[in-house]
């Protein structure tokens, strides 16, 4: 595959400094091709600074969305880092879009700048939690769509299927839905619709799961809303942090063991969320990734591309409408 994985330099919290040189170590330490996007002399400095100005190229994007922005605003101007890689990719000259910029804002722009894919109602972030079993669990949608419909979240499950299959290699993925109890019928208007819809659809429903669940392989897909996936994911998240801070502090268990349990469940480890549902690739990043993050998130963009995994999830969905 030669053509690049576009990198939105000026996104996340830590852009252009951590973004460059995370673009830098995906191209020299994994061989990743890779192209810059943003204000062209902020990303030539920082590429100087790593000496690596003739190994990267830099496409110019004027404006910078901000990380406050929500999704509307960042489509206005086709001018910005988000919309200029959306629509490298959209034309070819790009594999697939890495950014660390806003959720809400890049999801915007993929969906304007790349389309969704043959029958999707709206994209969902999909990410990779690893589980106490030894394996992982699909959270989806982890933060693309807040408020979604009930046939949006069994159509997520749809997507959270083909993941665990096509990346994960899981031949048959059980499916759970995200409640307050375990019982059928539990939860919200919005869940009690979509547990009404999943058990018609080409997949293995278990049936309602409970937080307790999201790493305890209960499952090998967790479908929900984007509002509380996300909550969901940075609970997880400080939750595993403040357990090896306590575990630390005990003595209870040595610093290596300690390291590679937060290593498992460290974004950089996993690099970013796929935006599944798009006729193109795009990974979304954590906002507060430095370099090492970025460079995995491109491994991640840069192997679902190779894959063709965003045109396979396409061929699925078509032939597995939600109505």
């Amino acid at each position: 595959m030669s053509e690049p994985v576009v990198v939105d330099a000026m996104g996340g919290d830590h852009g252009p400094v951590e973004t460059v040189a995370g673009a830098v170590a995906a191209r020299r330490e994994l061989g990743i091709p890779v192209l810059l996007v943003g204000r062209a002399g902020d990303i030539r400095a920082e590429l100087d600074r790593h000496g690596a100005a003739a190994e990267i190229d830099v496409v110019h994007a004027e404006d910078v969305v901000p990380m406050a922005e929500r999704g509307a605003g960042a489509v206005s101007s086709g001018t910005t880092s988000l919309t200029v890689g959306c629509d490298l990719v959209r034309r070819g000259a790009a594999s697939a879009f890495v950014s660390a910029g806003s959720t809400g804002a890049v999801v915007s722009c993929a969906i304007r700048g790349i389309g969704r894919a043959t029958g999707v109602l709206r994209p969902a972030l999909a990410i990779a939690l690893p589980s106490v079993t030894g394996g992982a669990t699909v959270l989806i949608d982890a933060g693309a769509t807040s408020d979604p419909t009930p046939e949006m979240i069994a159509q997520f499950a749809l997507l959270g299927v083909s993941y665990a299959r096509l990346v994960l290699g899981v031949a048959d993925p059980s499916v759970g839905l995200l409640s307050i109890g375990s019982e059928p019928g539990k939860g919200n208007r919005l869940t009690r619709r979509a547990g009404e819809l999943l058990p018609d659809l080409p997949l293995r429903f278990h049936g309602n799961v409970e937080g307790h669940d999201v790493l305890a392989g209960t499952v090998d897909v967790i479908v929900t809303d984007g509002f509380t996936g996300n909550v969901v994911l940075k609970n997880v998240e400080g939750s595993v942090r403040a357990a090896l801070t306590l575990v630390a502090r005990s003595g209870v268990a040595g610093a290596e063991d300690l390291r590679e349990v937060a290593r498992r469940y460290d974004p950089e480890t996993h690099g970013g969320a796929a935006l599944l549902g798009l006729s193109g690739t795009v990974v979304v990043a954590h906002g507060s990734s430095r370099a090492a993050t970025i460079a995995r998130a491109c491994a991640v963009a840069h192997d679902l591309a190779e894959g063709g995994i965003a045109t396979r999830f396409g061929d699925h969905l078509a032939t597995e409408p939600v109505r």
